[in-house]
């Protein structure tokens, strides 16, 4: 069952393209990360699955129907990039008021004993870090016992131990068969917890398949060695230099290495991996950024940026 579907889906504001034609279905038990630089248009596209925008164009479906119909969003949960809570209120006071809105919430003790807030109950929610606000605002996406859970950027300003208790939190609700869809610019949060990835660049879908189809969609790796200088070498799309390595991310890493074994270079201790899902964002985004200036859209295998095409998809 698709919970969450946008079909062609534009949104504009005035003479800024925010969302331009995308695609796609959240079924139910998956959950999914979405990826994209600032202005992507991630935090537009949530808003429009829950009925606080309408598309320019297309069309967006929650539960099958009409995202601002009432019946279908008291059955989701929904953690926005800004969050306002009442400063006068403590914090189990505003779990209290969350929850009387729905007919069977989680009790108070268990959410705030979940998101690691047990010890905060009693204080004012004006005087909590911004790092607490934060876990608070996505703890109250869950009260209600959802089946969907749209959370943009949940774990921003959270240091690493309260990242950890709330991917501990979204684990534990997708286990017991919740469906979650979330943004991040924490890569490392969306390959520890996405079963499935969209990367999103200037409102338009550039790829949606699994984390290792991700990092395979550019055929790219990652070639680490010690070497005291290094020419200029065909297919490398990244250098760094790191503690002493040098870290080449590269199209081809045998041609690489054959490369450097004819140039003479001396090198030691050379390793070929995968690219990490953060390589793989990168080269995707960076692929975006070279789309010719007529705006075609070619696919993976020169499809023609109109053709159907069934997920997962790919057309960087």
């Amino acid at each position: 069952m698709i919970l969450a579907r946008a079909v062609q889906a534009s949104r504009s504001y005035g003479d800024v393209l925010a969302l331009d034609r995308v695609d796609l279905d959240v079924p139910a038990g998956e959950l999914v990360g979405l990826l994209g630089p600032n202005g992507a248009g991630k935090s537009t596209l949530l808003n429009l699955l829950v009925g606080l925008r309408r598309p320019t164009s297309g069309r967006v479906e929650l539960f099958g129907g009409d995202p601002r119909d009432p019946a279908s969003r008291r059955q989701i949960g929904v953690t926005p990039q800004e969050t306002g809570l009442p400063g006068t209120l403590r914090v189990g006071e505003v779990v209290d008021f969350v929850a009387a809105h729905y007919p069977d919430p989680v009790p108070r003790r268990e959410l705030l004993d979940r998101f690691g807030l047990t010890e905060l109950a009693r204080r004012q929610t004006g005087g909590l870090s911004g790092g607490q606000r934060r876990r608070l605002a996505v703890a109250l996406a869950f009260v209600g016992r959802p089946r969907l859970v749209l959370l943009d950027e949940p774990t921003t300003g959270l240091d690493v131990a309260a990242r950890h208790t709330l991917w501990d939190a979204i684990r534990a609700f997708h286990d017991d068969g919740g469906t979650v869809l979330l943004t991040s610019h924490y890569l490392e949060e969306v390959e520890a917890l996405a079963h499935r990835v969209v990367v999103i660049g200037q409102g338009r879908v550039l790829a949606d398949d699994t984390v290792a189809a991700i990092r395979g969609i550019v055929g790219v790796r990652r070639v680490s060695l010690v070497a005291d200088a290094l020419p200029a070498l065909p297919g490398v799309v990244r250098t760094e230099q790191v503690d002493g390595r040098t870290h080449l991310v590269t199209t081809d890493a045998d041609q690489l290495v054959r490369d450097l074994v004819t140039a003479g270079v001396p090198f030691a201790d050379l390793e070929v991996r995968p690219t990490s899902l953060e390589e793989a964002f990168l080269a995707i985004t960076a692929t975006e950024g070279e789309r010719p200036a007529d705006g075609g859209q070619p696919g993976a295998e020169g499809r023609p940026a109109d053709a159907p095409a069934a997920r997962p998809t790919t057309t960087v």
